[in-house]
């Protein structure tokens, strides 16, 4: 369904990933927040992109050289491409394109109001549109929470545009086959459940007790109000905990493409996310491409290791590229 609708706008704006952002209307059923709550972020410089997806103005940072191989950076939940920020200019200087785009329903992109549109699916699809609107291939996919729930489908689905992938803090759950989330997710979980149920959820206030009050104004610049965060408030309780989810089935398809995978895969996980801690383990022994990687532990790191430690996993995409160019 979605991928019908998204030729139907790519036949009125003409080029999907080049439309400008004045062209992109927007949908009667979404919310944009105003450009003018993302001037003069910290550390943010980058100049906007936009592309039209299923009538959505879906926004990607894209710095660097456009001729060089892709970097695809994924956020997840409840943050958008502003994690990165400390990571982009370093790989960029190392001679790389990357894209860091914001899922609908965060960041700069396109707010759909009901909770109801988000659907892991709808994710999946957002972002594979979105790589093959932008036509990228030799992919290194970087990617954490949420980003790593999408990210490792749109790259099981499409395994020829991608070279390698760098995975922190995340997982790729298919409510068994002992990927289930741990204690400290489904408090998460219920947490969140009552947080939707108020129809809220403290997005900078959540930041802002581990990374400080400036982190906390770019985390909440996407919302002006709570009508603004059914994608944040949608997306926890969409991580398959069991396997009668309804993406149960397409993670675990995803999951076989990854024991035959060959290509590189390294993981980069944390020392201190009760999340996702440990969860590096399953990669490194079910996938073909992670053996004799040069696997890592970030010291000293949360489960926003992007923020905790921007700058050396930035080095540790960048030696990893270096390192595997050739295979």
């Amino acid at each position: 369904m979605i991928r019908a609708m998204i030729f139907a706008s790519c036949a009125v704006l003409g080029a999907c990933a080049t439309a400008p952002a004045a062209d992109i209307a927007l949908r009667s059923d979404a919310l944009r927040t105003p450009e003018a709550r993302f001037v003069d972020l910290e550390g943010y410089p980058f100049e906007p992109n936009y592309a039209a997806i299923d009538g959505y103005r879906v926004h990607y940072v894209d710095e660097g050289d456009p001729s060089a191989a892709p970097v695809l950076m994924l956020h997840g939940e409840p943050t958008w491409s502003y994690l990165y920020r400390k990571m982009i200019p370093i790989v960029a200087d190392a001679g790389h394109r990357v894209i860091a785009p914001d899922l609908i329903g965060f960041g700069r992109s396109d707010k759909p109001m009901s909770i109801d549109t988000h659907t892991y699916e709808f994710h999946v699809e957002a972002m594979t549109q979105l790589i093959e609107d932008l036509d990228l291939r030799n992919i290194t996919l970087v990617c954490q929470d949420w980003g790593s729930l999408i990210g490792l489908r749109v790259a099981a689905e499409n395994p020829d545009r991608f070279a390698r992938i760098v995975l922190s803090n995340g997982a790729l759950p298919t409510g068994g086959d002992g990927t289930q989330p741990g204690p400290a997710f489904m408090a998460w979980r219920a947490n969140v459940e009552r947080m939707q149920a108020a129809g809220d959820m403290p997005i900078g206030q959540m930041l802002a007790q581990q990374h400080g009050e400036s982190v906390a104004e770019g985390y909440n610049a996407p919302f002006p109000d709570a009508s603004y965060k059914a994608g944040p408030l949608a997306l926890p309780l969409l991580v398959p905990i069991s396997e009668d989810d309804p993406a149960s089935e397409a993670n675990k398809q995803a999951w076989r493409v990854y024991e035959s995978w060959e290509k590189p895969f390294l993981t980069a996980f944390s020392d201190s996310d009760p999340v996702t801690r440990g969860g590096e383990v399953l990669f490194q022994q079910r996938v073909p491409g992670a053996q004799g990687q040069p696997h890592t532990t970030i010291k000293g790191a949360g489960h926003f290791v992007q923020e905790d430690a921007g700058e050396e996993f930035a080095r540790i995409v960048v030696d990893f590229i270096a390192s595997t160019e050739d295979r």
